[in-house]
Parts: C-alpha cells; structure tokens; sequence
C-alpha cells in the first residue's frame, strides 16, 4: 500500500476553498472510485489554519500511475493553480501487516 500525506498551502483560506471545490465538483468520489484507490479524504491541521492535509492510498504504484495519468490530474492541476496552492508531500510504503507485534499492544481496535 502507497500513502501520501499531501499538504496543501494557501493564503485567506484558500487551501480550504480548494478542498471544498474539489467536494463540490465530485472530484473526491470519483478518485475514490478509481481501481486500487484506497482512502481520499481531507483534514485540516489544528495548527495550520492555511493548511489542508490530504491522505491518499492507494493500493499499489499501478494503479498511483493511472491515476496521475487520469483526466482528473488536470482538472486537480488546474484547481491547484487557481487557488495558488503549495503543496509539500509525504510517501508512505506500509502493509497493516507490517505492524511489530510490540507496538500493536498500544493499537486499541
């Protein structure tokens, strides 16, 4: 499995205004409902207030491949540049199973 922890930064609000675009075109549901995505939701930091953290999982880097090659990229790109956003981003290659069995003794289910 493939996170990304995507950061997007704007000013006067504008990280949030892009996520709420995003929502409103259902752009969100129909990355959602591509082959081998796995989580597509956003949060805002409590100490970033122009801030926007995306989590994104996909399955494997296929099917991350098809999606940035997808139509959806542009119309994101194009968001993205309409509200002047910076982005910084995180990449995370874990399986659940990866888990050490000492430090799922602090995981409460």
């Amino acid at each position: 499995m493939i996170v990304l922890n995507i950061y997007y930064t704007g000013l006067a609000g504008k990280a949030q205004e892009f996520a709420s675009e995003m929502l409103e075109l259902n752009l969100v549901e129909r990355i959602r409902q591509q082959p081998g995505n796995l989580r597509y939701d956003y949060f805002i930091p409590l100490n970033q207030a122009e801030t926007i953290l995306l989590i994104d999982s996909w399955e494997n880097q296929t099917a991350l491949d098809q999606h940035h090659q997808s139509e959806m990229m542009e119309e994101i790109i194009k968001l993205r540049e309409k509200y002047q956003l910076t982005m910084k981003v995180e990449r995370f290659v874990c399986e659940p199973e990866d888990i050490p069995e000492f430090d799922a003794t602090y995981i409460q289910e």
